[in-house]
């Protein structure tokens, strides 16, 4: 198989299954599960297949497609508009996040019964737009596939999801195209300052932007992609989202769509306008260094385990935030490693919670107690998440996280200590709520219960391979995200590349 042919399956699996969905009959909902199954398995295969195989001694951008579309018309020029795929070391891991995740969102969807049809044919529209903004190479086809992957989430919130689910919904969807206009005018600003007739990125990113247009624009991109991943003070919409949300959809909200947020920056911002880097990452660290501390306060105050765990997602996306701010390699890669670190872990987070509300119909921790009695695979899966959100060492959280610490002390030690700060915070309320909730005596209220099924079994352990593995042994992440990292405009090249390669010598 092509390289090139492999990140075109990506966005041709998805589709194909979602038309073919819509052609079977809603009564054979077991027909429609299968489809998305076998179509997510197979995005799985290819995902790891892509992550795998990308030569990271080589870096830069591999397997490119591109198939023109519109050109030589009017104001475009002979790159026009074109169908332009490829995957760098940075969209490689997030690539193979998608398709962790998505494969574990059809697994907990099984026992979904209320318009399955509906249901898995927004699903794969979420996901192949997904796809698209990790593996776009052209302006106009990316932000197709953004508003791809963020307008069915009000259809999702709003018919399957609860807990307020059109305040949710509405809210979500108002501040995320709010966010969308931003990116939009971002586009075309530099479509219409480049002159180049294309809005293809290749060409893009060789043009030089002005200090003046980069200082003007880069807040549109900011601002416009940050509101997705959870930038203070526009973070407001994700806990309520995350709460209303079904549990396959926050799972694929807090796991992959915030990520497209930091994506964005990364693309538009940081790639296509380095000029308007040195005047507003530092604004970028300080907003993320805030919203990491205001996550972990607020999720203490949570007696909702949904509102726990969104809460902490803004915290955690603040890590992110900050290591891009740091606008030096071992920040930023800390920032990619804490994506896809955090994507996996808060997918299992909500795949847990999802498995325990559908049985207890509640999610208040206050009355639960002694869950380990009745459910100690959930606890295990819960506690694994909640182990990886406190950075515990030999998981994937402290991994990303001390990446980020290190690149933040060299430049900004005043919010390293922040970010200390937010995750000694993380720690007690994890441990808190596994304590009461998982350990504590047991409540007979849920002399009921069971535990997870197979299909949240097999989605757990999906989850918890990735977390584990990156724990363990980084450098197949590392070496891939580095050398890309490297490669961005006005990276501080400080203390080398942080890899455990480096450490052993080898």
């Amino acid at each position: 198989m092509d390289a090139g042919e492999a990140l075109l399956l990506l966005l041709l699996i998805p589709g194909a299954a979602m038309l073919l969905t819509i052609l079977v009959p809603s009564r054979h909902a077991n027909v429609v599960r299968w489809i998305a199954l076998i179509a997510t398995t197979a995005t799985l295969i290819d995902s790891i297949w892509i992550f795998a195989v990308y030569d990271f001694a080589q870096g830069g951008y591999q397997f490119d497609l591109q198939y023109p579309w519109i050109e030589n018309i009017g104001f475009l020029g002979e790159n026009g508009i074109s169908l332009h795929l490829a995957v760098d070391g940075i969209a490689a891991p997030m690539v193979l996040l998608n398709g962790l995740v998505g494969f574990a969102g059809v697994l907990v969807s099984w026992k979904i019964t209320h318009r399955v049809k509906d249901f898995f044919i927004l699903f794969m529209a979420l996901f192949t737009g997904v796809y698209g903004v990790y593996i776009g190479q052209d302006l106009f086809f990316w932000f197709f596939a953004y508003e791809l992957a963020v307008l069915p989430m009000y259809l999702l919130i709003v018919i399957w999801g609860s807990t307020n689910k059109e305040y949710g919904a509405m809210k979500l969807t108002m501040v995320l195209v709010g966010g969308s206009v931003l990116i939009f005018v971002g586009i075309f600003a530099v479509f219409a300052e480049a002159g180049a007739g294309t809005f293809d990125m290749a060409v893009l990113r060789d043009i030089e932007f002005g200090r003046g247009f980069a200082n003007t624009f880069f807040p549109f991109f900011m601002i416009g992609c940050g509101v997705l991943a959870g930038l203070f003070p526009f973070h407001t919409w994700s806990p309520d989202g995350h709460v209303a949300a079904p549990t396959a959809v926050s799972m694929l909200h807090a796991g992959v769509l915030m990520k497209l947020g930091a994506f964005g920056i990364i693309r538009l911002g940081m790639e296509i306008l380095p000029a308007g880097t040195d005047f507003w990452m530092p604004v970028l660290l300080v907003l993320g260094g805030v919203a990491a501390v205001y996550g972990a306060i607020s999720a203490i105050h949570q007696t909702d385990l949904k509102f726990v765990i969104g809460y902490s997602s803004v915290s955690h996306m603040g890590f992110v935030l900050m290591g891009l701010g740091t606008m030096n390699n071992i920040g930023v890669n800390g920032a990619v490693l804490q994506m896809f670190s955090h994507g996996v872990m808060t997918a299992l987070f909500f795949a847990m919670v999802g498995g325990l509300y559908d049985q207890a119909h509640t999610r208040d921790i206050r009355v639960f107690g002694g869950l380990v009695r009745k459910m100690p695979l959930f606890v295990i899966f819960f506690g694994i998440a909640g182990l990886t959100s406190l950075g515990l060492p030999g998981l994937s959280g402290f991994v990303a996280e001390f990446h980020i610490f290190v690149g933040t002390i060299d430049t900004f030690p005043l919010f390293a200590a922040l970010g200390i700060l937010s995750a000694a915070l993380t720690a007690i309320y994890v441990l808190r709520l596994m304590g009461r909730a998982a350990l504590g005596p047991f409540n007979p209220r849920w002399e009921n219960l069971k535990d997870l099924s197979r299909w949240e079994i097999a989605a757990a352990i999906v989850l918890i391979a990735p977390i584990i593995a990156m724990g363990i042994w980084p450098d197949p992440f590392i070496d891939r995200i580095a050398p890309t990292v490297a490669e961005l405009p006005n990276i501080d090249q400080i203390g080398g590349l942080f890899t455990l390669s480096s450490l052993t010598g080898r």
